[in-house]
């Protein structure tokens, strides 16, 4: 521009006492509008809230992540799909090593039966028995019948021609809310968790979030009929696992990162002792894999964020208020498996930073196969073609 040309602040055209007067007296109003409201609104959001998170006991807060030998972080960019969008969220797995065929649980309340083939993309689901509900934990019993954990409908016995009963659905007057995970021990009792008693599985996060140890660790004797609570008090109890010996049930405690083991003989019978503790990720289901070895489904690893809303129950009030909008942060990543010993000790972590809400892992041959309440399709590793490595 021609400095020349340029207007002379004295001929600028200057705004009259009355506008300035007038924009000095819209500031406050503006001010509250844009600032003001917004604050005043979350605050009272926050008060009228009736989630009422709780403080964790100090014992139960620990950022600290166990050491694991070997691993492997990049499961997702090498595995296959296996029934890729005829399986929505196959949660659990359970092998029947004579037909060769997996059964899984689905969102949509469909048992199916998965025959795989060397080609991941050529495998066969046949969707078998549908319970109504949304099916989770899966396992044989001794009759050729299925033992279903199913949150909607409680604890279930599906024959092998496909009729489905109702084994329970409550313990000591108290419903079930989220039946979770089972396993059968040889002498046929059946052991399984009621995530919570409070919340349904569509809200499983509020159980995760409020801090309150509302989870059982049941059995049911098919024989007597009879229901017992084994263990209360946990902290969103999962994966459930007879140990090869028959001397314990492991169980697993999602929030609190960690397995413990309940004595179902012997002189410590009802005695609970630690398993593993400090994982380096929220455990669901366990499987054991008929070779000296568990694996523990990691539905997502230990973060900051976590940590932050562990130790500050206001944090998790946020969180939830947040989840009623759809405006919850993604904190599920970073999902996987653990492979730890008879003894508990850490093995390996397949993981990928990737991958959300895996919640279980069953090694079948080479393959590592990976559930999820969150995939159309179960997750298959070649663990051959793609080995963990040592972390040092």
């Amino acid at each position: 521009m021609d400095e020349s040309k340029r207007p002379d602040s004295a001929t600028l055209p200057r705004p009259s006492s009355a506008a300035i007067t007038k924009q000095k007296s819209s500031w406050p109003f503006t001010l509250f509008v844009t600032v003001l409201v917004p604050v005043v609104a979350v605050t009272m959001l926050y008060q009228l809230d009736s989630f009422d998170p709780a403080p964790l006991p100090p014992s139960e807060l620990n950022s600290h992540v166990i050491t694991v030998p070997t691993r492997s972080d990049q499961m997702l960019r090498v595995s296959e799909f296996v029934g890729l969008g005829n399986l929505i969220g196959p949660e659990d797995m359970a092998y029947d090593a004579k037909s060769g065929v997996i059964y899984t649980g689905c969102h949509d309340g469909w048992i199916s039966r998965v025959t795989v083939n060397d080609s991941a993309a050529d495998s066969v689901v046949e969707k078998w028995v549908n319970t109504g509900g949304r099916p989770l934990g899966i396992a044989f019993g001794h009759n050729n019948e299925l033992i279903v954990a199913d949150p909607e409908k409680g604890l279930l016995n599906v024959t092998a021609d496909g009729v489905v009963e109702l084994l329970t659905d409550e313990a000591e007057g108290q419903k079930f809310k989220t039946t979770d995970a089972v396993d059968v021990a040889h002498n046929g009792i059946i052991y399984f968790s009621d995530a919570s008693h409070k919340y349904r599985l569509s809200k499983f996060i509020y159980d995760i979030l409020e801090g309150r140890p509302n989870g059982r660790l049941l059995s049911y004797d098919p024989a007597t009929k009879t229901t017992k609570v084994l263990v209360r008090d946990l902290y969103f109890a999962n994966g459930v696992m007879v140990t090869p010996d028959q001397n314990y049930v492991i169980f697993c405690e999602t929030p609190v990162r960690r397995c413990r083991k309940y004595h179902i003989q012997g002189k410590d019978k009802g005695k609970v002792e630690k398993f593993i503790e400090y994982l380096p990720g929220m455990p669901d289901n366990i499987r054991y894999d008929g070779d000296g070895q568990y694996w523990i489904g990691l539905s997502a690893s230990r973060s900051a964020l976590w940590d932050i809303a562990f130790r500050h129950p206001f944090i998790r009030k946020i969180l939830i208020i947040m989840e009623k909008y759809n405006r919850r942060p993604r904190m599920e990543q970073d999902s996987g498996v653990m492979v730890i010993d008879l003894a508990g000790n850490p093995i390996a972590h397949y993981h990928d930073p990737e991958l959300s809400l895996i919640s279980s892992g069953m090694k079948i041959g080479n393959y590592l196969y990976c559930g999820s309440v969150y995939y159309p399709y179960i997750l298959r590793l070649n663990l051959k073609q793609y080995p963990e490595r040592g972390t040092e």
